[in-house]
């Protein structure tokens, strides 16, 4: 049964994405993404947050407030490198250009170990005047600076797993990131469990406990993907020549990796912007708002890794100068979107009031998550395609359009309509659910316009996108 089980995993990380069934190359990248992002990081996120419930409702409006604020602004620019590596890596895989591939890899990786120096520093300077000012309250920002110090000291590691998966998705592998998936959530929550609460004759170390617990378990799934890499088990095999500065090169995935980060900045500027207006309604309000966005997380773990997927077909089969099965693949795509998260929205709207029972006891906390949910599930219905289609944009590389559309929308729809109720009217909580789901009707349609009217997947004489 290992012997199977070492032979299928070889299998998936060899498979040749540029010929062959293109639904078989679909479900080889997009189940192994699904299972990590949800059987394992889905199900970390939601017991995580049930521990954290457990210390009360300034905690949990602590991890929000921490969260969504310097984390998540880091967050960006990881994901912003780890999509520039990916379409890279992929291109230069459908084009036969392995060195290339992993020349860039390498470099992402000192990237990532940069951005992880800086992280911690700014964490050390400035972590409690950031939490501040998403929460007045002094609880929440004491329990938020000693949540957020302890994470970023050791952020390192979570950015390497990410840069790490991206790579290897890339080049076509999304059974490696699985594997490391499911070793980082148990041993990050054994961590939580342990410290946080002080068991196994360790200190209760509350919410810095929390952090540190999950840390842990990053720490040990950075260490296998960064063997995997150098030892030369994946397509991608990293020697000490790939890291060493290449300041052309890092300019160059630099260049392609802002747009997607400011990209992801306007999504991320709504939430940082709505949590930011819970605080002056009140903890109740922001807890409410932390535990939707988390439930939240579980249909979206399905929905991005299947457009990763589709990303990843896309770019090497225009690196292989094939933009018939560019566009099959992503027509596919789409399809499985809408079997995968229609069933999942309604399940989320349909037991709503059970859901958030699992996080927290206080009637009306759990009043407005559920409130928050019936809204939700609208966008998750929407936002399958809405992934899909940017991703699809970026790997055929254009970065530019995704991020227009998006900070467009964030700034003159979702921003201002969200102040407006939320601050202005009657509704209070109400209109900011009602808010975000205008921003999210419109920017889905916008982008699958512009999806329609690219002419990358028009022309196969024309140069690959990373040679324009």
């Amino acid at each position: 049964m290992a012997t199977d089980t070492r032979t299928l995993l070889a299998r998936l990380r060899e498979r040749d994405h540029t010929r062959g069934s293109l639904a078989g190359s679909l479900l080889a990248l997009a189940v192994p993404s699904i299972l990590t992002s949800v059987g394992a990081f889905g199900v970390f996120q939601l017991v995580d947050l049930y521990f954290i419930g457990q210390l009360g409702p300034q905690a949990v409006a602590a991890a929000g407030a921490t969260n969504q604020t310097l984390r998540q602004l880091f967050f960006l620019m990881v994901v912003g490198l780890s999509t520039a590596s990916q379409m890279l890596i992929a291109q230069y895989v459908g084009r036969g250009q392995l060195e290339r591939a992993e020349h860039a890899a390498g470099q992402t990786l000192l990237l990532g170990g940069a951005l992880s120096a800086v992280a911690a520093l700014a964490a050390l300077l400035f972590a409690e005047p950031i939490v501040r000012f998403v929460s007045p309250d002094p609880a929440v920002v004491e329990l938020g600076v000693a949540y957020l110090r302890v994470a970023f000291a050791f952020l390192f590691g979570t950015i390497l797993v990410q840069l790490g998966s991206g790579i290897l998705n890339g080049a076509g592998d999304a059974a490696t990131p699985m594997a490391v998936g499911f070793l980082v959530a148990p041993v990050s929550l054994l961590g939580e469990w342990a410290l946080g609460f002080g068991h196994l004759g360790l200190p209760r170390l509350g919410v810095a406990g929390i952090a540190l617990g999950g840390a842990l378990g990053s720490l040990v799934g950075a260490g296998v993907l960064l063997a995997v890499l150098l030892r030369g088990s994946s397509r991608v095999h990293l020697r000490p020549r790939h890291l060493r500065p290449d300041a052309e090169a890092l300019r160059g995935i630099l260049q392609l990796a802002w747009q997607p980060a400011l990209h992801l900045l306007a999504r991320s500027g709504i939430v940082f912007f709505f949590m930011f207006l819970a605080g002056r309604l009140g903890a109740v309000v922001q807890a409410a708002y932390t535990i939707g966005l988390r439930l939240e997380m579980v249909p979206i773990m399905i929905a991005f890794p299947v457009a990763n997927a589709c990303a990843t077909l896309v770019g090497q089969n225009l690196g292989a100068r094939d933009p018939a099965r560019a566009r099959r693949a992503i027509r596919a795509t789409f399809a499985l979107q809408a079997a995968l998260l229609w069933p999942v929205a309604l399940g989320l709207f349909a037991f709503r009031h059970r859901l958030v029972a699992f996080f927290g006891s206080d009637p009306a906390v759990l009043a407005l998550a559920a409130e928050y949910l019936v809204y939700s599930s609208i966008v998750l219905a929407f936002y399958g395609f809405y992934f899909t289609a940017f991703r699809a944009l970026q790997a055929a590389g254009d970065m530019r359009s995704p991020m227009w559309i998006s900070i467009g929308t964030a700034l003159f729809l979702g921003i201002p309509l969200g102040f407006a109720l939320a601050s202005r009217t009657d509704l209070g909580a109400t209109g900011m659910w009602i808010a975000n789901l205008a921003y999210a009707i419109v920017n889905t349609l916008l982008m699958l316009l512009r999806l329609r009217a690219s002419r990358a997947f028009a022309d196969p004489s024309a140069p690959p996108p990373t040679a324009r």
